[in-house]
């Protein structure tokens, strides 16, 4: 399992140092704020929409190394799904880091945001791992 964690730690590390998913998208259809008080992080978050598929996500904005990787990683995880795939990967995720959730079955539909699953270990993390994940479902949910 110590092996993984390093995997996961390493893949954190270069999703908010060279995130590809950080960038200003053309013609968005929706355009989110999130912002986390406690520790100032913000994210402005544009999604282009084809039909019901979330064609395309980017990101802007500043933060720890939790939340921005977080958002870089959700972004690779929710492009291409249907609106409803991704709201089911949403609640999967905030379920994970609340803790409400551990069976790997489920889990498995995270894909690379099951990186994040010890971040619940660390309460003060909690908000910067799910900072992007909320902004999301606040714009999946209008």
């Amino acid at each position: 399992m110590e092996d993984l964690t390093e995997i996961y730690n390493e893949l954190i590390m270069d999703h908010s140092m060279n995130s590809y998913n950080k960038k200003k998208l053309d013609n968005a259809d929706f355009s989110s704020v999130g912002h986390n008080p406690n520790c100032g992080d913000e994210i402005t978050l544009e999604l282009k929409l084809k039909e019901n598929i979330i064609e395309n996500m980017a990101f802007s904005g500043h933060g720890c190394a939790i939340s921005q990787a977080s958002t870089s990683i959700m972004i690779d995880v929710l492009k291409g799904k249907t609106t409803e795939e991704a709201k089911e990967i949403i609640k999967t995720f905030i379920e994970m880091i609340k803790r409400e959730i551990t069976d790997e079955n489920e889990l498995k539909k995270l894909e690379d945001a099951i990186a994040f699953r010890n971040v619940s270990n660390m309460p003060a993390r909690v908000k910067c791992a799910l900072l992007a994940w909320h902004t999301i479902e606040d714009i999946l949910n209008k």
